[in-house]
C-alpha cells in the first residue's frame, strides 16, 4: 500500500481535468486509465454466486456457487471463506479485479424479491458470513465490495424509495453487517439506489460517519450502477467513484462545480486518493508490484467444493424416518416435478451467470442409482412463467444445422452486417457493428410434442416473431422503466401461442429494432404445450404408487424471485401444492425438495415423509442433493431466516412505499425478533435444521457477572443421542429481562458447530462479543451498555432454547 507522501506525489502529477475523469468509470465495468501516474484500468463484475466478467456472453461460462441464502445456511465460516477464495480465482481467470459481493442487505420481509442474493434476516449472522466471504475473496488479491449501503432491503421502487428508519435500528440492525465487513478489511463499499431518512445514499452523510470516522474504512466507495443522479450533493459526500461511465452526473459538471467553488477541491483530491490507494492494493499502478500469479484449481476440485457447499447448505426441515434412503433396498424411484429436470440453480437478475454446467436433481438421482434402481421421471403440471430461452436441446442454426441459434445483426435496409452461431437465444449484449439497426435470432425448431407451444420475445422497441410464413407477433413496445436490471438483463417478455407438430422443422425468426436508451438485449424463448393438470396429477400419483420412494421437486420461478421486483405472495401455486398432496397420498415415503431462494408457504408440510430445502443450489446442486438423500453427506444447513406458515402470519410484510416512503415501523424487531415480539409461531424458526442424528442439550455454563464492554464465552454441553455421527450448530441468544431500555425479547448472539460420534458428549464454546449487549442511545448519539440482569439462552433455533443462565451486567465505573 502507498503512504501519504507517495499519494501526494501522484496527485501533484494530475491536472484537475484528469482527477475528475478518474472518478467516473471508463465504460460499464472498467475504470479510467491515467498515463501521467501509470495507472491502469481495473475491472469490476457482479459476483455473489459467480463471477460473470465484463460481458454477458454464454460462451464465457463461470463456476456457479449456491445462492447467498444457501451459503448463509451452512453456518460454516471456514467453508464460506474457501468459496470466497474460489470466487477470487474465478475473477483472476476473467481479468476481474473487484467482485461486487457480498450483498449485506437483510431479509426484513419474506416478500423481498432479491433475498436469494442476500444472506439472512439477522445482522450478526449476515455480518459473520459476509466477513468470511470477504476474507476469502481478498486473500487472493481481489477486492470485495460490500453492498448495498444501506437499508436497500426490498425491490419495489428501489431506484427512488426513501427508507425511514430510526437511528437505533439503523445502527444496531442495518449498518451492523457493514461494520463487520469493514472490520474484516473490505476494500470497497457500494452505495445503493435508495434514500435513507430523506437523503439518497450516494449523497448521504452515512458515507462518512460512521463508515470512515467511526469504523476506520479507508477503501473506495462506489455507486451502484446508475445510482448517481446529481452532481454537487454526491460530490460533497463520501462517494468516490461513479459507475458506469463514461457519461454520468460528475465529469464536466463536477469540474465546473469545483471551478465555481460549489465542491471543494480537497473533496476531489480525497476521492482520488482513495482510488489510487485501491489501485495500489490491486497492483494497477506501476509504482507497485503487480499481482502475484496464483495457480488455478483443478476443475474436479472446484466441482467437489461447490458440491460440498450445496450439501452443507441443504436444510432438512422435517424427517419422519424416511431419510437417508438406502440405495440397496430400492428397485424403483419416482422423481416427480418439472423442477426435477430443470432445477433452478440461481436467482434472476444482474448477478446471473452462464454456468459451466448444471446438474439437475434428476441427473443427480440417475447418477447415484445407475446400475442399482430404475429412476422414473414424471413432470407433473406445468410451472408457468415465461418460456425458457431457446438452446441446442430444442433448435438448430438454420444454415449449418449445428445445435443453437443464428444471431444476425442487420442494417436499416435489412442487409446482414454480421452473423454467428450462438448456443442460446438469451443475448443480452450482442456485438453491434457500425450501422447496426436490428438484432435478429433465427432457429430451426425441433419440437418433441404436438400442440400449442408458447413463444416469447423480451426486449424493448419494435419487435416481431415469425414462424415459417406466419407472423405471430409484431408491435412497438416502449421502455416503461428506468431500472437498469430490467432494461439490460430482464426486459419484459411478450408471449404468443402457436400450434406445432412433433417431427416438423419450422423456422422461427425473431427481430428487435434497436432504439436509444433501451439497451440491446433480446431473449427468445419457447415452451411445450401445457399439460392437462388432472392428467398430470394422475400420472404423478401412479408413478409414486408403484415406486419404493417418491421424490417431488417444487419451486419458484423468475416471476417469483428476481431482482427488480418484490414478491406479492409466498405461494408455490395450486398446481404444485396439488402435486405434492397427490404424491404424498399415493406413497407415504415421499420426499419433497423445495427449490427456492427464500421462504414459500408449505401447506402440506405435515403430510410428507421428509422435507428438504435446496435453495438455488448452484451448478452441482443435483449431485449434492443426491448425496444428502442417500446419506453420503449430512444435510448441514440451518435456516438463516424464519419461514412463515402463511404470509399473513409474518410480522413484517410491507415492501411497497407510500408516497415514496417506506417506513421501518418495526424498529429492531425483524426476523425472529419480530416473531417473538408478536407472540407468533412460524412454520420453521431461524436456526432450524435437522441432521441424520439427534441431540440432547445437557448443560450451559458461563459468567455470572460482566463488566461493561466485556466479551465473554459460554460452554454448552451436548450429547449425540442418535445412531450415527453428526454435526450440530449450537446457537446462543441473549435477553434483558426487566430492562429500562427496549430490547427484542431475545436476539441471536453467536454460535459454534460441533461434531460428535453416536453416543458421544462434546462441549461447544460460543464466543459472544461485547457489542451484543450494547445499544445505541439516540439522545446521546453513542453506544451504551445498560447495567442490570441479562440472560443467556442456548439451543437449536430461535424457538428451541432449552438451556438458560442468568447474569448481571455491572454499572460503568
Amino acid at each position: 500500500m502507498m503512504d501519504e507522501d507517495e499519494l501526494d506525489r501522484l496527485l501533484d502529477k494530475l491536472t484537475p481535468e484528469a482527477k475528475v475523469r478518474l472518478l467516473t468509470g471508463a465504460d460499464t465495468w472498467r475504470t479510467a486509465a491515467e498515463p501521467a501516474v501509470e495507472l491502469r484500468p481495473w475491472v469490476m463484475s457482479d459476483g455473489p454466486a459467480g463471477v460473470r466478467g465484463p460481458s454477458w456472453d454464454e460462451r464465457h461460462t463461470a463456476v456457479l456457487l449456491p445462492s447467498a441464502t444457501a451459503l448463509a445456511a451452512t453456518w460454516d465460516e471456514p467453508l464460506v471463506e474457501r468459496l470466497g477464495s474460489l470466487l477470487a480465482l474465478e475473477a483472476r481467470r476473467k481479468g476481474v479485479h473487484v467482485v461486487l459481493a457480498p450483498n449485506l442487505n437483510l431479509h426484513r420481509s419474506p416478500l423481498g424479491g432479491r433475498h436469494f442474493e442476500c444472506l439472512s434476516e439477522d445482522p450478526e449472522l449476515t455480518g459473520r458470513m459476509g466477513a468470511a466471504l470477504i476474507r476469502g475473496v481478498q486473500s487472493q488479491g481481489v477486492a470485495a465490495a460490500a453492498k448495498h449501503y444501506v437499508a436497500n432491503d426490498s425491490e419495489t421502487d428501489r431506484l427512488t424509495v426513501d427508507v425511514r428508519v430510526g437511528e437505533r435500528a439503523l445502527r444496531e440492525v442495518y449498518l451492523a453487517p457493514f461494520e463487520a465487513a469493514v472490520a474484516a478489511g473490505v476494500r470497497v463499499v457500494m452505495a445503493g439506489y435508495n434514500a435513507v431518512n430523506g437523503t439518497t445514499t450516494t449523497a448521504s452523510s452515512l458515507l462518512t460517519a460512521p463508515l470512515r470516522t467511526e469504523w476506520g474504512f479507508d477503501g473506495l466507495v462506489v455507486s451502484d450502477w446508475g445510482a448517481v443522479r446529481a452532481t454537487c450533493e454526491t460530490a460533497r459526500a463520501g462517494l468516490d467513484l461513479v459507475m458506469p461511465g463514461p457519461e454520468g452526473a460528475w465529469g464536466d459538471s463536477l469540474l465546473r462545480a469545483v471551478e465555481r467553488g460549489e465542491v471543494p477541491q480537497r473533496a476531489v483530491d480525497t476521492k482520488v486518493r482513495h482510488l489510487l490507494q485501491l489501485a495500489s492494493w490491486l497492483g494497477a499502478l506501476d509504482q507497485t508490484s503487480r499481482p502475484v500469479s496464483r495457480p488455478r484449481p483443478r476443475p474436479a476440485a472446484v466441482r467437489a467444493l461447490v458440491r460440498r457447499a450445496a450439501a452443507a447448505g441443504t436444510v432438512l426441515l422435517a424427517n419422519r424416518d424416511v431419510l437417508p434412503l438406502d440405495a440397496e433396498r430400492l428397485a424403483t424411484v419416482a422423481v416427480i416435478g418439472a423442477r426435477a429436470a430443470r432445477t433452478r440453480t440461481q436467482g434472476g437478475g444482474s448477478a446471473g451467470v452462464f454456468p459451466q454446467g448444471e446438474v439437475s436433481l434428476l441427473d443427480g438421482m440417475r447418477g447415484r442409482l445407475r446400475g442399482r434402481a430404475d429412476v422414473v421421471h414424471v413432470p407433473g403440471p406445468g410451472l408457468g412463467g415465461p418460456p425458457p430461452p431457446l438452446d441446442g436441446t430444442l433448435c438448430t442454426d438454420p444454415d449449418s444445422g449445428a445445435p443453437g441459434v443464428l444471431l444476425r445483426i442487420l442494417d436499416a435496409d435489412g442487409i446482414e452486417l454480421s452473423a454467428e452461431l450462438r448456443s442460446c437465444a438469451r443475448q443480452l449484449e450482442p456485438a453491434l457493428p457500425p450501422g447496426a439497426h436490428t438484432v435478429e435470432i433465427r432457429a430451426r425448431l425441433r419440437p418433441h410434442e404436438t400442440g400449442a407451444w408458447t413463444f416469447g420475445i423480451a426486449g424493448f422497441g419494435r419487435m416481431s416473431l415469425r414462424l415459417d410464413d406466419r407472423e405471430l407477433l409484431h408491435g412497438d413496445f416502449p421502455r416503461e422503466t428506468d431500472d437498469p436490471a430490467l432494461i439490460h438483463v430482464m426486459p419484459p417478455v411478450r408471449t404468443v401461442t402457436a400450434e406445432l407438430r412433433a417431427g416438423t422443422l419450422p423456422l422461427l425468426v425473431a427481430r428487435r429494432e434497436l432504439a436509444p436508451d433501451t439497451g440491446r438485449a433480446v431473449i427468445v424463448g419457447a415452451a411445450p404445450p401445457v399439460p392437462d393438470t388432472d392428467a398430470a396429477l394422475d400420472a404423478a400419483a401412479r408413478a409414486a404408487r408403484t415406486s419404493d420412494v417418491a421424490i417431488v421437486v417444487v419451486g419458484t420461478s423468475e416471476d417469483d424471485e428476481c431482482e427488480g421486483s418484490d414478491r406479492v405472495h409466498l405461494r408455490l401455486g395450486s398446481d404444485q401444492d396439488a402435486l405434492v398432496r397427490a404424491v404424498a397420498a399415493a406413497n407415504p415415503r415421499t420426499v419433497v425438495i423445495v427449490n427456492s431462494g427464500g421462504p414459500v408457504e408449505l401447506p402440506w408440510r405435515n403430510e410428507v415423509g421428509a422435507l428438504l430445502l435446496s435453495w438455488f443450489p448452484g451448478q452441482e446442486g443435483g449431485a449434492a442433493l443426491a448425496d444428502v438423500v442417500f446419506g453420503l453427506m449430512e444435510p448441514g444447513g440451518r435456516l438463516p431466516t424464519t419461514w412463515p406458515a402463511t404470509l399473513a402470519d409474518a410480522p413484517v410484510t410491507d415492501t411497497s412505499p407510500s408516497d415514496g416512503r417506506l417506513d421501518y415501523t418495526e424498529g429492531l424487531h425483524i426476523g425472529h425478533r419480530g416473531w417473538l415480539r408478536a407472540g407468533r409461531t412460524p412454520a420453521y424458526w431461524f436456526g432450524h435444521g435437522l441432521g441424520f442424528t439427534s441431540w440432547d442439550y445437557e448443560e450451559l455454563s458461563g459468567p455470572s457477572e460482566l463488566a461493561p464492554g466485556q466479551s465473554f464465552a459460554v460452554r454448552v454441553r451436548v450429547r449425540n443421542t442418535g445412531p450415527r455421527a453428526g454435526r450440530e450448530v449450537v446457537q446462543v441468544y441473549l435477553a434483558r429481562p426487566g430492562a429500562a431500555v427496549e430490547y427484542p425479547r431475545r436476539w441471536f448472539a453467536g454460535y459454534a458447530a460441533v461434531h460428535a460420534r453416536a453416543g458421544q458428549t462434546v462441549t461447544a464454546v460460543v464466543h459472544v462479543p461485547a457489542k451484543a449487549l450494547r445499544y445505541w442511545d439516540e439522545r446521546a448519539g453513542r453506544w451504551r451498555t445498560e447495567a442490570g440482569p441479562f440472560r443467556v439462552l442456548a439451543g437449536r433455533s430461535a424457538g428451541d432454547v432449552p438451556l438458560s443462565l442468568e447474569g448481571e451486567l455491572r454499572a460503568a465505573g
